[in-house]
């Protein structure tokens, strides 16, 4: 391997004695086991657990990450590969594979340039970077790789030891290959995360029929308060029979209520009669993140918020070739304000707990670490989206551990679609743990016993704490 391609000092510090700690803490954390509790691989994978096509629909088209910049430099996805909503023809892989290499330099200094790297490299060997020159020659090496039994899916999470990986799926989901998961005996290491954004957004485009779709499947009438709830409380049950511990919640702002009961049925009597207010859906959103707060009190799973993002801001592209394509931006949040119906309801309870996400930075060390580190309930989860860079990392750690500490970390998630950025990522956030690690050891402010320590913890073990995930074995 070329020390140009992925220098095995990537990430570490410049000054030659930190950068020696930094190599010292990582050797001490490489070879954990990932924990990936939450993201958005496909269960069909792990299922079935066939070989992937070609290099074009295992690399380019899952990820939004390379496709949005691709498409920012007037690159068309018809031309990359990626399928329409009518079915209509698009660029073959070949073709669509050798668009990609030709422009893989605008990657350069990005995170996705680190993940794609790594993952030639540890899936395929490969030691030079994508070119144009080199496009027919990498394709074909990577799908005659991929015909081999050591790159079919659960060989890739044997490989890359992952112990734990949590896939997501919406409320009215049947589970299909969660249920084949679990008459394999897979289910504990595969798990599913309950999201209701399709029956609590009144903003989906199908909301109302979804939450007729909800009572058809538990038998309760969603269009009372008190059959809705229900509703809910028998899917999370259904999921948790499939492994989930875990709910993940995606929503515009951070914002929370807490009706009287008196006013919660008149809320959902307004939104079916309809049209539905931009005011009233806001407010149902806010209200249900509280109420599944409740739920969670009640059966113990994990509930994750990740706010602060507009999504489908491109509706021409949205329409012609669905979301997840990169056109999603951050917003601004105030969890200090929008949690706080919430945290007052739950925010002690010794059952509850909420791992936060969210886009904006600016509220890391001025709302979150403070209220991490004063809010039982509160653990702030790890870089996201548009931040799980190596610069990002640092502001984040920077941001929150003075406030937070370490403890009310919960570790990392990758957050991730494409199978094979899995150890790609965790590589990252753990080199950038490391090289953190050792400034504050250099400075005194740790010594290196207690850095190995936190290394460990929050490269593999905080997830599996914080996602309450029963220890291996």
């Amino acid at each position: 391997m070329s020390s140009s391609f992925l220098h095995p000092d990537r990430l570490f510090p410049q000054d030659s004695h930190t950068r020696s700690i930094a190599r010292d803490l990582f050797e001490q954390v490489t070879a954990l086991p990932i924990i990936s509790p939450h993201g958005h691989t496909d269960p069909e994978w792990f299922a079935t657990n066939q070989p992937f096509q070609d290099a074009t629909s295992l690399l380019l088209t899952p990820d939004h990450y390379v496709l949005r910049m691709l498409h920012s430099r007037g690159l068309s996805f018809d031309d990359l590969g990626v399928p329409r909503r009518d079915g209509g023809q698009v660029a073959d892989g070949r073709s669509a594979w050798r668009l990609f290499a030709s422009n893989y330099d605008l990657f350069l200094g990005t995170p996705s340039r680190l993940w794609l790297d790594h993952a030639l490299n540890w899936g395929f060997g490969i030691s030079e970077p994508l070119s144009a020159d080199n496009a027919d020659r990498t394709y074909d090496l990577i799908n005659e790789r991929l015909s081999d039994d050591a790159l079919r899916p659960m060989a890739i999470l044997d490989r890359a030891k992952v112990d734990c990986i949590a896939t997501t799926e919406f409320a009215l989901d049947p589970l299909k290959h969660h249920g084949a998961l679990k008459e394999d005996g897979k289910i504990g290491r595969i798990r599913t995360t309950y999201r209701p954004d399709d029956v609590t957004d009144p903003d989906h485009p199908s909301f109302l029929a979804n939450l007729t779709g909800l009572g058809e499947l538990t038998d309760e009438d969603t269009f009372t308060w008190v059959g809705m709830i229900n509703a809910h409380r028998k899917r999370r049950a259904f999921f948790r029979q499939h492994g989930a511990t875990a709910t993940d919640h995606g929503v515009p702002d951070a914002g929370t209520a807490d009706l009287p009961e008196t006013q919660k049925q008149p809320l959902l009597d307004r939104l079916i009669a309809g049209p539905i207010t931009a005011t009233d859906a806001q407010l149902f959103r806010a209200q249900m993140l509280t109420e599944m707060a409740g739920l969670s009190v009640e059966d113990g799973m994990v509930m994750q918020i990740h706010a602060g993002v507009r999504r489908g801001t491109d509706p021409v592209v949205l329409a012609s070739h669905g979301p997840n394509l990169g056109a999603d931006i951050p917003t601004r949040v105030s969890p200090a304000q929008g949690l706080e119906p919430l945290l007052q309801r739950y925010g002690h309870d010794k059952n509850f707990r909420l791992i936060f996400f969210c886009l904006d930075e600016a509220v890391f060390a001025r709302e979150l670490a403070p209220m991490a580190g004063y809010w039982p309930a509160l653990h702030l989860g790890p870089p996201w989206w548009f931040h799980d860079s190596a610069r990002g990392i640092a502001r984040y750690l920077d941001s929150v551990v003075e406030s937070a500490g370490f403890m009310n970390l919960a570790g990392f998630n990758d957050d991730t679609r494409a199978l094979l950025s899995i150890p790609a990522r965790h590589d990252v956030w753990r080199r950038c743990l490391c090289a953190f690690l050792a400034e504050l050891t250099t400075q005194h402010v740790i010594s290196k016993s207690e850095a190995e320590k936190l290394a460990i913890y929050l490269s593999s073990e905080a997830a599996r704490a914080t996602y309450r995930l029963p220890a291996k074995g």
